[in-house]
C-alpha cells in the first residue's frame, strides 16, 4: 500500500472506532448521538428536556467537547491518541427546552498540538455557546494503554 492508501485506510477505522463506540459513558449518561463524522469535523446531537426549564451550562461544556474529541480523532494517524490540554466555552443565552446540536471543526493540527472550534446550536439555528478546545496528540510510549478498545480506553499503563 501506499502513503496516501495508508492513510485513507487509517482514517476509515478511526472513523469506524468512533461511530462503533460512541459515545464513551459521559455521553450516554447525557444522551448525546453522532450524527456526521468527517476528516476533521463532527456534529453532535442531544435532546434537552428538562422539567426545570434551563439547562445547566456544565451540559453544554460536556456536548462540546464530546463533538471537539470525536472531530480531531479523525485527524489522528495509526498508534496515535489525544489528551485535552483546555476547553473554554462562551454561554450565549439560556437554554430552555431544545434540541441541540454541537457542530466541531478542527481548526489545527501540529505536531503536538490542535486546536479545535463549536458551535452549539439550537432547533431554529440560534447560536447558543461557542466552545474551543486545545488538544495534544500522544504517540508512542505516551499513546501506549491509551488506544480505545471497547469504548473505555484501555488501563495498561495507568
Amino acid at each position: 500500500m501506499n502513503q496516501s492508501n495508508d492513510r485513507v485506510a487509517i482514517f476509515q477505522r478511526r472513523m469506524q472506532v468512533t461511530r462503533e463506540e460512541f459515545p464513551a459513558p459521559i455521553g450516554k449518561l447525557l444522551g448525546l448521538t453522532l450524527m456526521t463524522q468527517e476528516r476533521g469535523r463532527a456534529t453532535i446531537e442531544r435532546a434537552v428536556r428538562n422539567p426545570m426549564g434551563m439547562l445547566h451550562g456544565g451540559v453544554l461544556c460536556d456536548i462540546a467537547d464530546a463533538a471537539m474529541g470525536a472531530a480531531y480523532h479523525t485527524t489522528l494517524a495509526e498508534g496515535e491518541t489525544f489528551t485535552s490540554l483546555g476547553l473554554k466555552i462562551n454561554f450565549l443565552r439560556p437554554v430552555r427546552e431544545a434540541n441541540l446540536r454541537a457542530e466541531a471543526r478542527v481548526v489545527r493540527v501540529g505536531k503536538v498540538v490542535g486546536f479545535v472550534e463549536c458551535n452549539i446550536l439550537d432547533e431554529q439555528e440560534g447560536l447558543v455557546a461557542c466552545a474551543s478546545s486545545t488538544c495534544m496528540t500522544l504517540r508512542g510510549q505516551h499513546a501506549r494503554g491509551r488506544e480505545v478498545t471497547s469504548g473505555v480506553a484501555s488501563n495498561e499503563s495507568r
